[in-house]
């Protein structure tokens, strides 16, 4: 769609170069829901793309994805073998249900910055426990997890003009096993509740929940729980107002949902001890 208020495109190429952010500015990156409806009150964007930030990097420490690096890349990424966890990244971009334009075009950042529940991007760098860095306004920088960077639909803690430069997967959540569950209310529908369940070493669980909330929910038990300890701590940590509802599905039914999906996760991994 054409943004017939545009008055100007900035092209920074470094972070010196970003201009004061006024009212009416929006930073550019992938620009697939920037570009699917009218944007009446914008009157500038600013393009990251001349940032050339690298889209990936894997380190001694694990995995910075840039918030400019797209779905496609992400997908194609080839992971260390130890890296048992890497089969959730494949998972997470397919939960997009999206055609092969959006997937070269929109980016992790984008998808994270948007925080609507069934964000996949966010359902993965949460589950990963990743750290977003993030460049605010006023300058420096400032660390955050994921999961407490969403606060809600359509809602993170980003104030005007800051930017999402990139985030931190820790090389210690890529080599947990995993297990993945996700469902839509249609064959080709969005995310009514994403699930993952991660293992460590030491036979802790993490159990990530999303799509069927407004925000991330993380629990956490020293071992896998009994079905009737993980169900009541779902019970106990996710009121019924934390529940998403749209026409992709109505709060109870994905409370159902994730009762049964979180029993799935901690049956698959009990059975991997």
């Amino acid at each position: 769609m054409d943004l017939n208020t545009i008055e100007a495109v900035a092209h920074p190429k470094a972070r010196d170069q970003l201009p004061v952010w006024t009212a009416g500015d929006a930073w550019l990156a992938g620009g697939t829901w920037l570009f699917s409806e009218p944007q009446v009150h914008l009157r500038r964007l600013i393009d990251l793309t001349d940032l050339q930030w690298p889209a990936l990097m894997i380190s001694e420490s694990g995995l910075s994805i840039a918030a400019t690096c797209s779905v496609a890349q992400l997908d194609a990424l080839a992971c260390p073998p130890d890296w048992i966890a890497s089969p959730l990244i494949n998972q997470c971009c397919r939960a997009f249900l999206a055609s092969f334009k959006i997937w070269k075009t929109a980016t992790v950042g984008g998808n994270i910055c948007m925080s609507l529940p069934a964000g996949p991007m966010i359902s993965l760098t949460s589950a990963l426990d990743g750290t977003a860095t993030i460049w605010p306004a006023a300058g420096g920088e400032r660390k955050i997890a994921v999961a407490q960077f969403v606060t809600g639909d359509n809602r993170n803690v980003l104030a005007d003009g800051d930017l999402l430069r990139q985030i931190d997967i820790p090389l210690a959540a890529l080599k947990r096993r995993s297990a993945y569950r996700q469902i839509s209310l249609t064959p080709l529908g969005r995310s009514a509740a994403l699930l993952i369940g991660s293992l460590s070493g030491e036979g802790a669980l993490a159990l990530t929940v999303t799509a069927s909330t407004k925000r991330p929910v993380q629990l956490s038990f020293a071992g896998i729980p009994t079905a009737k300890e993980l169900r009541e701590t779902i019970l106990q940590r996710i009121a019924d107002d934390l529940y998403h509802t749209d026409v992709h599905g109505k709060p109870a039914w994905r409370k159902h949902m994730t009762l049964r999906l979180g029993e799935e996760i901690r049956s698959e991994l009990q059975a991997l001890l």
